[in-house]
């Protein structure tokens, strides 16, 4: 992209990537970090369930016990128990669907097409989710295809265990999910720091460009936001279950807060550069609304080191509220232009849900705002 001038914009230069980037091994290095102790659920409750199904129950080969487990946790970010135990569910209709028809019309090409059949559109019968479907529909072609055991839903029984054990492991040997909803969470906010701050530049140059960018990044924290509540919610439900994470409810339950404000922040952080980025089409700097948003920027920052520290949440508070006692657009821009005054005005919602997000009560955020 080109300015006025014919020259290349630096928001848009080209950046060169060396080839010791594009083969290094830090990124493959930190997914294997960020999986290991989903790697370490798997392994011990595939195996747990090998074991018990062969030692104990006396299962020749209880093939179904481990792939029920590999399968139904998987190394997805979203471990909760429900989502588990929703996948075995699935996978357990599919094999007994599997063993039923066995018995009935035996084993075959179209045999294996019935099963697969009858299976999915049971299992789209019985629930919504789409992934119980595929679950039920994998495993009911393992069963079938696996030699039949010496008693009838012998299979049946290897996956219940397979199952049994992923729900356990998922309790008690929870995926550390803080760590995965902090990082969401700090995505969140840094993408929210970086999107003020190009519109912060823009207002202040009096430039579209970066007012624009500022929107472009603001609309794009959509899907940080709900990669966020996905790992919040799946922390909620593992806490709720794991003996071990029961002390974090009430942490998580203060994260939940802040999520649904920042939710509503980063929506009308939309609004406020959609605003700045018509006004500055004239080319005039506004440095007024340049250094309330700065001023909301540095703020929501300390809203973001809140959820590390709640001691954090006080500062925060008092710096909002300080900005909000300001948020008159007559006294802020007396005789100013009805674009630059619906600026300004655009600010007074983002700073009332950064407030709540801080702690405050929402009817004491709404009032910290001067009526117009």
């Amino acid at each position: 992209m080109t300015d006025p001038r014919g020259e290349t914009s630096p928001l848009t230069a080209a950046v060169p990537v060396t080839w010791r980037k594009r083969v290094s091994p830090r990124p493959g290095l930190e997914r294997v970090r960020g999986s290991a102790i989903a790697i370490a659920q798997i392994v011990i409750a595939a195996t747990g369930a090998f074991l018990l199904a062969h030692l104990v129950l006396g299962h020749e080969s209880p093939l179904l016990a481990a792939t029920v487990s590999i399968s139904s946790l998987g190394l997805a970010r979203d471990a909760r128990p429900r989502k588990v135990l929703e996948t075995v569910l699935g996978m357990l209709t599919g094999i007994l669907i599997a063993e039923v028809l066995r018995l009935l019309v035996g084993t075959g090409p179209w045999q294996l097409a019935l099963t697969l059949a009858v299976t999915m559109v049971v299992a789209r019968f019985l629930m919504p989710s789409p992934q119980f479907a595929v679950a039920a529909a994998i495993q009911s072609a393992i069963a079938l295809v696996l030699p039949l055991g010496p008693l009838p839903f012998m299979r049946l029984a290897d996956g219940a265990i397979g199952g049994a054990l992923a729900v356990a492991v998922t309790a008690l040997l929870p995926r550390n999910p803080m760590s995965a909803e902090l990082r969401d969470a700090r995505i969140v906010l840094a993408g929210f720091d970086a999107a003020a701050e190009r519109i912060v530049q823009g207002l202040r140059r009096g430039d579209a460009l970066r007012a624009d960018r500022g929107l472009e990044k603001a609309r794009a924290l959509q899907a940080p936001v709900d990669a966020w509540r996905t790992s919040l919610e799946s922390a909620q439900a593992v806490s709720a279950l794991s003996p071990f994470l029961r002390s974090r409810r009430m942490e998580l339950a203060r994260h939940a807060r802040v999520l649904q404000n920042m939710d509503l922040a980063a929506r009308n952080l939309r609004v406020v550069a959609r605003r700045a980025a018509y006004v500055v089409r004239d080319g005039v700097a506004r440095e007024i609304p340049a250094d309330l948003l700065a001023e909301v920027r540095r703020a929501a920052a300390l809203v973001g080191d809140a959820l590390d520290d709640v001691a954090a949440e006080p500062p925060a508070r008092e710096a909002l509220r300080a900005i909000a006692a300001r948020l008159d657009p007559a006294d802020v821009l007396p005789d100013a232009p009805q674009g630059d005054l619906a600026l300004v005005a655009s600010l007074r919602p983002l700073v009332v849900d950064l407030l709540i997000a801080a702690g405050m009560p929402r009817e004491d955020a709404s009032r910290a705002i001067p009526r117009i």
